[in-house]
């Protein structure tokens, strides 16, 4: 049942997976159900409503961020992961994109290696720290995103330090965040607000693109 809600939700994406992924983000969705009894990973505790509020929810970004990355082999720093979303599920479905996800949450970031090890995905691992303690470590991250994590204008002062140069912030928003984006100091730009449709899901989601603004 699940992988068939799954596979029409991936074909009105327009995604293609894999068998082989598509099992993987069944395997992933029953860790994190598994997980979730203990750790309090998520507070969506019903298998239907996590798969549209969580593993589709976050595929709806999949497609967006291949376009905006040209589906180069990029380095991707999730922040606020919890369980792992969207981290986990673009480290499935993208493996050319290694993914660092970090949470203040011991457990979150233990359960992430977890993932990684179960699932076999050497492009993933969980990082456990304040996301300002991150500096642009082994040279940064082209892209760093947040799936309903806090205010842009505290999502990109928080992990600003882990940007490389040219990279951009990828922040993962239900309705359209006018007066969030009007908070942004100046060194901060959005330069695309992309409206997505979740498979299963009425409610509004955007991605809202930004990145540094050019030097004055």
């Amino acid at each position: 049942m699940s992988r068939d809600v799954l596979t029409s939700g991936l074909q009105a994406l327009g995604l293609q997976l894999s068998d082989e992924q598509v099992s993987l983000l069944l395997d992933y969705l029953a860790l994190l159900q598994k997980w979730n009894k203990v750790y309090n990973l998520t507070a969506v505790r019903d298998p239907a409503e996590m798969m549209t509020h969580h593993l589709l929810d976050s595929l709806a970004a999949v497609g967006p961020l291949l376009r905006q990355t040209g589906g180069q082999p990029i380095k991707l720093l999730d922040v606020g992961s919890g369980g792992g979303l969207p981290g986990v599920v673009i480290a499935i479905t993208c493996p050319q994109i290694q993914v660092s996800c970090v949470d203040t949450v011991g457990k979150k970031a233990a359960f992430i290696q977890q993932a990684s090890a179960a699932l076999k995905l050497p492009n993933l691992r969980g990082v456990h720290a304040r996301v300002e303690a991150l500096k642009a470590e082994e040279g940064g991250f082209d892209v760093i995103c947040s799936r309903a994590f806090a205010s842009l204008v505290d999502f990109t002062t928080w992990s600003s330090s882990a940007l490389k140069p040219g990279a951009v912030w990828m922040a993962m928003k239900g309705k359209h965040p006018a007066d969030e984006i009007a908070a942004l100091p100046a060194s901060v730009s959005v330069f695309h607000v992309e409206q997505l449709v979740v498979p299963g899901l009425d409610a509004e989601r955007c991605i809202v693109w930004l990145r540094p603004s050019p030097s004055v």
